[in-house]
């Protein structure tokens, strides 16, 4: 300012601006603007030589009139002040901060949060770059509020009592790259509301109350990278909702009143990486629903109510590396439809209504890393080789599925890079030892299951103890129940013999017991073999002779053995045999009666 001063004071300057002749006057007023005593004195001596000659007041006050109104260093002057004022002004409202609110001049962060503000404060730092006013009861946005603000790049207003935001109320914000109006009252935009975001990047309306989705009602936003519509009550989305939305990449449609997907309004976003859609009221997928969305890495159709899911539901998706289907009421897994997904990676499939994992479930997804089936309340059942084209799974969840009881032989084969393991809160009662590679697993976790700690478990007890890992407690037997698995001894288990030293002890007594008995056999029979065989010889002959004995009684009679003797000398004795055998043999004794044939005569 001196220098200019000084500038001002010679010739040259005035000759710039052509007054060349006025300089020596202009010196006289500013002395006297100043107080400058020399320039009282001057000035008085003018005008005394002024009062003399008539002439020369007339022209003087001419001369001052001019400089009054076309002097530059008058204006210079003016302008300085000004700027000092307006600097004051500025200082001052730097320090303003409205009550319970903090200020950061640093920083540049204005954060008002629960704070009872009504409006947004216009007396803040003009250089802040991000404003925060949650929480309070603000309930319109002014359109000259944020003009005081040039400079900001982030603006919070969720959770207030915002019904409606006028036309072109960011319209000075060309630096604002966040806009949060979440949780508020907002139920209609029209596509001038955002105009003048031409930085914008992210914008944040969930849950008002929007409706609907017009045509055009973003097109002021070219850069935008994240739209979050979700938790509002949108029915509908026209065709023309998302037009010019070129560079968008997340956009969040969950939580709305959607009975189909809006395909026709997805198809220009062909920058979309994550589509998050669930929890409308969808009852299947239809066939290129996803038409146009050739980069889209990331889809979200949780808890939309789905049965069914066409088979060409995924075409196009190329890139397509997270899917998110659980909290639906498919009754099997979407084998076929799930097999266009060459490059699908994680995959959440619980909370749906099938029974069992059938052999080859996941056929064609050799690139999946990350699996969740939790909360399946009808699963029971894994058959063998449900994973049999999942080399490259790293991590299997499977938990709160409680009615899961059977995993078959072999249903985790073929996992050779498994690392987390999660089988937590389902209803195993045993884990076989063989069921994976458990020393390659980097975390795991059994807690949360009936099992039944015996002897099969005895494995499983010795696995846990030098490993930091989640409870496993038993539930029966009735002694052991609550109890820790982690450590408990064999004998607490019921397999008192499983150690292999007690083993070997046990067999070396049984097989000393065994010696000692075949040597006693042994010295007894040759100490007494002479008598052992002759009772073996006398026990032979008496069966020799009783089997011979037995061999005559059994005779069978022919006619030749029948002996006709003179009945003189011997009628008695026949008598009495025929009396003996008329008792045993009553049919022979028929024969003799009718004097057919004699009585045939036996040998004792």
């Amino acid at each position: 300012i001196m220098d200019a001063r000084a500038s001002k004071d010679t010739p040259a300057f005035w000759e710039r601006y052509g007054m060349a002749g006025n300089w020596r006057d202009n010196s006289i007023l500013r002395r006297e603007e100043h107080g400058d005593r020399f320039g009282e004195d001057t000035l008085r001596n003018t005008s005394s030589t002024a009062r003399t000659t008539p002439s020369n007041e007339r022209i003087q006050h001419q001369r001052i009139r001019r400089l009054n109104m076309k002097n530059p260093a008058r204006e210079l002057k003016w302008s300085i002040l000004l700027l000092t004022t307006v600097c004051l002004i500025t200082t001052a409202q730097s320090s303003f901060c409205p009550t319970d609110c903090t200020c950061d001049d640093d920083s540049l962060v204005v954060s008002c949060i629960g704070v009872s503000l009504d409006v947004i404060p216009i007396a803040l730092n003009p250089s802040t770059q991000r404003i925060v006013l949650k929480e309070s009861r603000i309930r319109m946005v002014d359109a000259a509020a944020f003009q005081f603000y040039g400079d900001l790049k982030i603006v919070d207003l969720s959770s207030n009592h915002l019904v409606t935001i006028p036309d072109a109320s960011f319209a000075a914000q060309k630096n604002l790259v966040e806009l949060h109006l979440r949780h508020n009252k907002i139920s209609l935009l029209s596509e001038k509301t955002f105009q003048g975001l031409v930085s914008l990047k992210v914008l944040n309306l969930r849950d008002n109350y929007l409706e609907t989705l017009s045509n055009g009602l973003f097109t002021s936003l070219t850069r935008l990278e994240e739209l979050d519509l979700g938790q509002n009550r949108i029915g509908k989305v026209e065709s023309g909702a998302f037009q010019k939305l070129a560079s968008l990449r997340v956009l969040y449609l969950d939580d709305n009143q959607l009975k189909s997907i809006p395909s026709p309004a997805l198809a220009p976003l062909n920058a979309l990486a994550e589509l998050h859609i669930g929890l409308n009221v969808f009852s299947s997928l239809p066939d290129d629903g996803f038409k146009g969305l050739e980069r889209l890495a990331v889809l979200d159709v949780m808890d939309a109510g789905l049965d069914n899911i066409n088979e060409g539901a995924f075409r196009g998706l190329t890139s397509l590396r997270t899917l998110k289907l659980g909290g639906n009421k498919l009754r099997e897994v979407p084998t076929k439809q799930l097999s266009m997904l060459t490059r699908l990676e994680e995959l959440t499939l619980g909370q749906n209504s099938f029974t069992l994992l059938r052999s080859g479930a996941f056929q064609g997804l050799s690139n999946l890393k990350k699996l969740d089936i939790s909360g399946a309340k009808l699963l029971t059942t894994l058959e063998r080789g449900t994973f049999s084209d999942n080399g490259n799974l790293e991590t299997l969840i499977l938990k709160s599925n409680r009615k899961l009881t059977t995993l078959e032989e072999g249903a985790l084969a073929g996992l050779p890079n498994l690392r987390h393991l999660i089988l937590r809160d389902n209803a195993f009662v045993t884990f076989p030892e063989s069921l994976v590679s458990w020393n390659d697993l980097h975390k795991f976790d059994l807690s949360e299951n009936p099992l039944i700690c015996d002897c099969s478990l005895h494995w499983l007890a010795s696995f846990l103890a030098p490993k930091n890992t989640s409870a496993v407690v038993c539930a029966e037997p009735l002694e052991v129940r609550l109890k820790p698995l982690k450590g408990m001894t064999p004998d607490e288990l019921g397999c008192a013999f499983s150690d292999p030293r007690k083993q070997a002890v046990l067999l070396t007594v049984i097989a000393v017991c065994l010696g000692v008995i075949t040597g006693l056999a042994l010295v007894l029979y040759y100490r007494c073999r002479k008598r052992v065989r002759d009772a073996l010889k006398d026990y032979k002959w008496k069966n020799r002779a009783i089997s011979r004995k037995e061999h005559e009684y059994q005779k069978t009679f022919s006619d030749d053995e029948y002996i006709v003797r003179a009945a003189h000398g011997h009628h008695h004795h026949i008598n009495n045999q025929g009396q003996l055998h008329h008792g045993q043999f009553p049919q022979q004794h028929q024969q003799v009666s009718s004097g057919i044939k004699s009585i045939p005569v036996t040998e004792l």
